[in-house]
């Protein structure tokens, strides 16, 4: 059989829904839906797969997506249930920043001084000396009130003018909502339309909806010193399938059926590591570089309460948990510990979890 005709069938399988038996070392798209495959055609064991969908079902309800060389391993749970990504959302807007930049005079480097932002309270002269890069990296020593966030992310919040612009990492939600402002502001043109007409219509994304993007603003009674800003947090809704499209474009380094959506240099760029946020961990440009005690490198975007998006290059794999349960858009008056109590995984439990996904890749 030639290879045009192999080429043929393998795509008509694709689209029917059907398991597809194509060359293993060769990469797919999906088209209306991820083309799915029997494991072991791909190597992966059956026994230690089993071992992993085990070690999930006794976790809270979750949605899983499991990609390999662009085709689906797994889906456990309802993979086209929207579910709140929370801080995943910087990722996302990470990746519209490395479209709309190029050629649209934005200088990374310019500060905010020179682009005109500022808040209420006010920034200092010290604080708009921060860039947008800085910003982009969680370095820009800017401890303003902020809206959104969980309690663990005040804690250990350093003091207002404790630390220069791009001296110190901090994981601060100041600096990504600024950027969903500074975005808006600059490119002319809504974060929830940029992402649909830019990433989710080229990827083919089959759940997202503009209004599964929206606004959470600061309250009204907002205290100054901790969550009051004028800069809203940007949230989405997203099923795990298109979290897997998203994951995957970046595994392809932005590339989608030859098509450049995200720049190969800003792929690059931004998940490379600039701070050590853990050993063995670190920070690009709203990616988290490492970590999960892998052998391999990775790269991933997280959000509270269990959402995961996991990009394994070495492996060709992509792996999506959105834990069901969602973080709550005013935390304001929620405790430590009654966030301790909702239902969600620790950051250990994922790790398991992709070592054992690991182990059932290469038996």
């Amino acid at each position: 059989m030639s290879t045009a005709i192999k080429s043929l069938l393998c795509w008509m399988l694709t689209m029917s829904g059907m398991v597809v038996w194509a060359d293993p070392a060769a990469d797919q798209y999906p088209m209306n839906s991820w083309p799915k495959v029997e494991p072991t055609r791909l190597g992966w064991s059956i026994d230690r797969l089993s071992v992993a969908r085990k070690f999930v079902e006794h976790l809270p309800p979750s949605s899983v997506v499991i990609i390999d060389h662009g085709r689906e391993i797994a889906e456990w749970g309802d993979a086209s249930r929207r579910i709140k990504v929370s801080s995943m959302r910087k990722s996302l807007l990470s990746a519209l920043y490395g479209i709309y930049t190029p050629g649209s005079g934005l200088d990374l480097d310019s500060t905010l001084q020179q682009i005109g932002i500022d808040d209420d309270p006010p920034l200092t002269a010290d604080e708009k000396r921060a860039t947008v890069r800085v910003l982009l990296e969680a370095r820009s020593g800017i401890y303003h009130g902020y809206v959104g966030g969980t309690p663990g992310m005040r804690e250990g919040w350093p003091k207002r003018g404790s630390h220069a612009a791009g001296t110190f990492w901090f994981y601060n939600n100041w600096d990504f909502n600024a950027l969903g402002t500074i975005f808006e502001a600059t490119f002319k043109t809504p974060i929830a339309k940029a992402f649909e007409d830019r990433i989710a219509v080229p990827t083919g994304m089959q759940d997202f909806r503009v209004e599964d993007m929206y606004y959470v603003r600061a309250a009204s009674d907002a205290s100054p010193d901790i969550n009051k800003s004028i800069h809203p947090a940007y949230h989405f809704r997203l099923s795990a399938r298109d979290v897997a499209r998203f994951g995957y474009l970046f595994l392809q380094h932005g590339e989608w059926r030859g098509m450049q959506v995200v720049p190969r240099a800003w792929v690059d760029e931004s998940t490379r590591a600039y701070s050590e946020t853990r050993p063995a961990e670190g920070y690009g440009y709203l990616w988290w570089i490492d970590g999960f005690g892998l052998p391999e490198r990775s790269f991933s975007a997280q959000g509270a309460l269990a959402k995961y998006l996991v990009v394994v290059p070495s492996r060709d794999l992509v792996v999506v948990y959105l834990n069901h349960t969602e973080f709550p858009d005013d935390a304001s008056g929620l405790s430590l510990d009654t966030v301790k109590g909702l239902p969600s995984i620790s950051h250990d439990q994922m790790s398991q979890l992709l070592k054992l996904l690991l182990e059932a890749q290469r038996p």
